[in-house]
């Protein structure tokens, strides 16, 4: 895509400018994203975006936003899920729909969206329905990056993070050039305690519980297209397009 859209709109709500060009280029994909933490769904989320000319919704990038915002451009929605996260406590359908709402107008942007993050259950999925068809607008598919267990507990073990400036590394994919130091920082590289594999096993199962019923949910709709999350990044992404006939280039 040879536009960069900075999400301007989706990240700090509607009083932002969307810097979106005015009309999309081919087809406008409406897409969610599934997927378990370490399936590389951001990765994927960024390849299609670029190939497909789609804006990538990620409601957790809102939350991380919302941090350096000044309090008086923060909606109560926005306010009430930062006093959640502080808490340590989950974000309520009711607020992350919300923060959704807010920013309707992404969702009806010409040149589609792929939603990552949202939705995470099924009253969420069918909140997200009923938002779309107020707009007008309805989802052409929902791609599902599927992993074996024992294949993400291989990934997300083997990451390591900068104790400084947050960088990720991966032990095998992506290591450092000198060993347990950050190239870019020369900080301590350090396994956070949610990559630790019992850690990972318990988020695995959390997320299984909770998932399971939206990704049911989107195959009785005809929606659902799932794809093998093993291989390479450039191989996932096209089976990607592949699941949604997106001819090559």
């Amino acid at each position: 895509m040879a536009h960069s859209n900075d999400r301007a709109v989706w990240l700090k709500g509607p009083q932002a400018v969307c810097s979106a060009p005015p009309a999309g280029n081919g087809k406008a994909w409406r897409l969610v994203l599934l997927g378990a933490p370490g399936v590389g769904k951001g990765t994927q989320a960024e390849l299609l975006a670029e190939r497909l000319g789609s804006c990538h919704l990620s409601t957790g990038d809102v939350f991380r936003a919302a941090r350096s915002l000044p309090a008086e451009e923060r909606s109560p929605a926005l306010n009430e899920a930062i006093a959640c996260m502080q808490r340590g406590e989950l974000v309520s359908d009711e607020t992350v729909l919300s923060l959704v709402r807010e920013r309707s107008t992404c969702l009806k942007c010409r040149g589609g969206f792929l939603l990552d993050g949202f939705p995470r259950t099924v009253p969420q999925a069918e909140a997200l329905d009923g938002l779309l068809k107020e707009l007008g607008v309805g989802l052409d598919a929902v791609v599902n990056y599927d992993l074996p267990i024992e294949a993400i507990v291989a990934r997300l073990g083997g990451r390591r993070t900068c104790s400084q400036c947050k960088a990720v590394y991966h032990v095998t994919a992506r290591p450092p050039r000198q060993e347990g130091v950050c190239d870019h920082c020369g900080g301590e590289l350090i396994v956070r305690e949610d990559d630790r594999p019992e850690a990972i096993r318990v988020r695995m199962e959390t997320y299984e519980r909770s998932t399971r019923p939206l990704i049911d949910y989107y195959a009785a709709k005809g929606l659902l297209r799932t794809v093998s999350a093993e291989g390479s990044v450039e191989e996932i992404l096209e089976r990607t397009l592949s699941a949604l006939r997106v001819e090559a280039r």
